[in-house]
């Protein structure tokens, strides 16, 4: 009966374990509050990336099926160019516009009797112009694509190592609380080791999404990019062929 009263008080006097993870955040020290404060912003902004972009390669993905199949079934670049003032996300139809406008300017001065000194009059120096027309604006839709993943990127191999340098503060703290308390067993640093390795794990948590994402959009525009491509080889045949 004794040992069972000694074995109450002693179970009144131990502090409750605080399993929750937001106790062990909130008991954890400055700099590794500081630490998972700035894993949880890396966190909370590259979803904000994610959701945007996601929304935007596949706007711009349906845009460009719908643009090439009415590119294919309209024989009237004129009524093409028209309909590619309403596909703004498509990144097919900002290149066409870009080969129409160049290609309708050429065909102008080739209309004038006397082209002004300088100006593209010849089939080699058109076509060339049109196509550096195209790739400029190739180049400019794969910028504006590619826009924010590098913060992905940045997340993805950054965010484990300062997961990791709060880890290794923490354990530092811990150990060194050790020092100024009687007791030398794992119980009395198992509560700071558990906070420290907090910030490892929410380190992780920022970090593969953010690489999954990452490449999943890298790989998106990879397409994008190649259908570009296609298009653009295809249109300067056409343009070839017909006007130049």
């Amino acid at each position: 009966m004794t040992y069972f009263f000694w074995r109450m008080a002693v179970q009144l006097e131990t502090p409750l374990r605080q399993d929750s993870v937001v106790d062990m955040v909130t008991n954890s020290g400055l700099v590794v509050q500081s630490v998972l404060y700035l894993l949880l912003s890396f966190s909370v902004i590259s979803w904000g990336i994610v959701l945007y972009k996601f929304r935007q390669i596949r706007q711009a993905r349906n845009e460009s099926e719908r643009f090439t199949v009415v590119f294919w079934e309209t024989k009237n670049l004129s009524a093409i160019h028209t309909a590619s003032l309403e596909m703004p996300a498509s990144p097919v139809a900002q290149v066409f516009r870009a080969g129409y406008q160049e290609l309708m300017r050429l065909t102008r001065l080739r209309k004038q009797p006397n082209p002004g000194e300088g100006e593209f009059s010849t089939e080699e120096g058109g076509i060339e112009n049109v196509e550096r027309a195209m790739r400029r604006a190739m180049r400019q839709q794969i910028t504006h694509l590619e826009r924010a993943l590098t913060f992905l990127a940045t997340t993805a191999s950054t965010a484990p190592f300062v997961g990791l340098f709060g880890t290794v503060w923490g354990i530092m703290d811990a150990f060194r609380g050790l020092s100024h308390t009687q007791s030398s067993s794992i119980q009395a640093v198992a509560p700071g080791i558990a906070e420290a390795l907090i910030a490892t794990a929410i380190g992780l948590a920022a970090a593969i999404p953010s690489v999954m994402a990452f490449n999943y959009f890298s790989r998106q525009v990879r397409v994008l990019s190649a259908e570009m491509e296609n298009f653009s080889a295809e249109f300067l045949n056409i343009a070839e062929r017909h006007f130049l």
